[in-house]
């Protein structure tokens, strides 16, 4: 395998882990903390309740577009919003996530990593059209 197939399958690697997280934390609000109390957590924090439901769409239709590799530079892009709230919100909970109530270094890993896959695109085994953003690297 050359340095090109290694990025490429690399790229692949990240692109599906971060789909998969970001899918599994928007079923998470929806099956296990109900979408209700998912609004009520959101307007607890002082955001509109609203929110909750964009945040739940953008994790649910953005994991599931990361995994296929569809549009993967702009949902990479979309998602940081998300995690930089999700950083914000557990900033003051402390440095480890393992803190009470979760600290802010994994939204705030998990942030840096969705700027990496923006600047990688789609990697190998990617559904991406050109104008969504995925990417020229092929395996």
């Amino acid at each position: 395998m050359n340095n090109d197939e290694l990025t490429a399958y690399g790229t692949l690697t990240l692109r599906v882990g971060l789909g998969v997280m970001a899918l599994a934390h928007g079923l998470l609000k929806i099956f296990v903390f109900t979408i209700p109390g998912t609004v009520g957590f959101f307007e607890s924090l002082g955001y509109p309740g609203f929110v909750a439901y964009l945040v739940i769409a953008a994790e649910v239709l953005g994991g599931l577009a990361l995994i296929a590799g569809v549009g993967t530079r702009i949902v990479s892009l979309a998602l940081i919003p998300v995690l930089i709230g999700a950083t914000m919100t557990h900033a003051a909970n402390g440095w480890l996530f393992s803190s009470a109530n979760g600290g802010w270094e994994f939204p705030a890993f998990w942030t840096l990593a969705l700027g990496v896959q923006a600047m990688l695109g789609g990697g190998a085994w990617q559904l991406s059209m050109p104008n969504l953003g995925g990417g020229a690297q092929r395996a």
